[in-house]
């Protein structure tokens, strides 16, 4: 068969994605360590711990990994209840911390693209209400404008809130997030509060530095009618978007939350993202359910037969990848997937699912579509929320009790990609052959 190659854009970024709470260990009091110590809240009881023991000082070796495997961009989170333990105090050590990192990521010539918030929140903040106090507002705007100032010469790529809608539905929706709640309205309340704190946020980073580039990273899950021909199918599967991934996308770009029944103006957040960060993992088949009200009426699924992960959280759908993508188009704003991966522990589904969501990717650049970068999920195994370590997701495979690294043969396969810039025909059929007639057909 002869060579063949798939290449993308020139400076293309291509990184790997990790977050504070799951990576650094000895986490200080925050939302998700007290919500750890409850019983029964965390699959099999588990705990953070000492997670990757990146506040120890093991960043600086993933670090190395990630450059040295020909990465030009790291994404991570800060951790809020860090660097404003109390309501009337910020720690300068916590943030001289942080500023080291970032000073390691540029001497190893890495991009950082930094997120404000990464699910957790400080825990007297959680207190006081969280999300659905409208105080919290002022409070992420003021967190925003300390951090910028703090490093502002390391970084100009922001996120503000990562997934605000998996919040809203994990966090006040199923229960599975702290607070536990299952209350639609103050899903709602968090909602608007998480776009006006964002809006804050994004002003504030733009006063200091008129130059950055800020967005939201938001969760996209794709949602295909179980039958095509069923209207009741096709409206469940379009409600489920419609709430579950345009609502806090669209408010941002046009000042109003659209709902199934109508809209709400919220006009202070419009025109607020610079770029649109998009999270793909999976597709779900919807089937309208007339029982499952709390669920908008709908069942969701995989197709029988699907290739599943090892718990089967997440079934390999590429083509969802390029859906996720044709809908992020919608925003007008520049494209960055800041979250794209597999819970994998054998590496056995990961080589195959990397290379067909980034041909995905690929098909989507070459209808000059305006995608600037790809980051893993993720980088080392970590802790993985309501779910544990019970699912790993690293390239490289993380000993929890010794804290040893072991390279996954996707983590050589990344490297290659970034290096090449692109996918050949030779990378495909050394880590992924079953798939080679579907990425390099005759």
């Amino acid at each position: 068969m002869a060579q063949a190659s798939y290449h993308f854009p020139r400076g293309f970024l291509w990184g790997t994605a990790t977050s504070s709470h799951q990576v650094e260990g000895h986490n200080p009091p925050n939302n998700w360590t007290a919500w750890e110590q409850e019983k029964g809240r965390i699959l099999h009881d588990h705990k953070s711990g000492l997670a990757c023991d990146w506040w120890g000082g093991r960043w600086r070796e993933d670090l190395d990994r990630a450059a040295d495997s020909g990465q030009n961009t790291h994404r991570l989170s800060l951790e809020w209840s860090r660097i404003q333990p109390a309501p009337d105090r910020w720690d300068e050590a916590a943030l001289d911390r942080y500023r080291e990192i970032m000073r390691g990521m540029f001497e190893r010539s890495l991009l950082p693209m930094v997120t404000l918030q990464h699910f957790t929140l400080p825990l007297w903040l959680a207190e006081q209400g969280g999300w659905e106090n409208e105080r919290i507002v002022d409070d992420f705007a003021a967190y925003a404008r300390k951090v910028v100032e703090a490093l502002k010469e390391y970084v100009t790529m922001w996120v503000t809130i990562n997934e605000p809608n998996v919040v809203m539905a994990s966090a006040y929706l199923f229960g599975d997030f702290p607070p536990g709640k299952k209350d639609l309205g103050a899903a709602m309340t968090a909602g608007r509060n998480m776009l006006r704190a964002h809006a804050a946020a994004y002003h504030a980073i733009h006063k200091i530095q008129p130059q950055a580039r800020v967005g939201v990273a938001m969760n996209y899950r794709g949602f295909a009618p179980a039958r095509s021909w069923s209207p009741l199918d096709r409206w469940a599967a379009r409600t489920q978007s419609l709430m579950f991934n345009d609502l806090f996308p669209r408010a941002v770009q046009k000042g109003k939350i659209y709902l199934p029944v109508g809209f709400q103006r919220i006009p202070e957040v419009a025109g607020t993202q610079d770029f649109i960060g998009v999270n793909y993992y999976t597709r779900d088949q919807v089937a309208f359910n007339l029982f499952k009200p709390g669920e908008l009426f709908a069942r969701r699924f995989f197709l029988p037969g699907a290739d599943l992960s090892d718990t089967g959280f997440i079934a390999n759908v590429p083509q969802g990848m390029f859906d996720a993508l044709k809908w992020a188009l919608q925003f007008e704003v520049p494209i960055i997937i800041t979250e794209n991966g597999v819970e994998d522990a054998d590496d056995d589904l990961r080589p195959r699912y990397l290379l067909q969501h980034l041909h995905q990717v690929w098909r989507a650049v070459n209808f000059n579509w305006p995608i600037k970068g790809y980051y893993h999920w993720s980088l080392v195994d970590n802790f993985e929320w309501e779910r544990g370590w019970t699912q790993r997701f690293g390239l490289w495979e993380l000993d929890v009790e010794t804290q040893a690294r072991r390279k996954r043969p996707s983590a050589d396969l990344y490297a290659e990609i970034c290096r090449e810039n692109g996918i050949t025909s030779e990378m495909v059929e050394r880590y992924a052959p079953e798939v080679m007639s579907s990425l390099f057909p005759d």
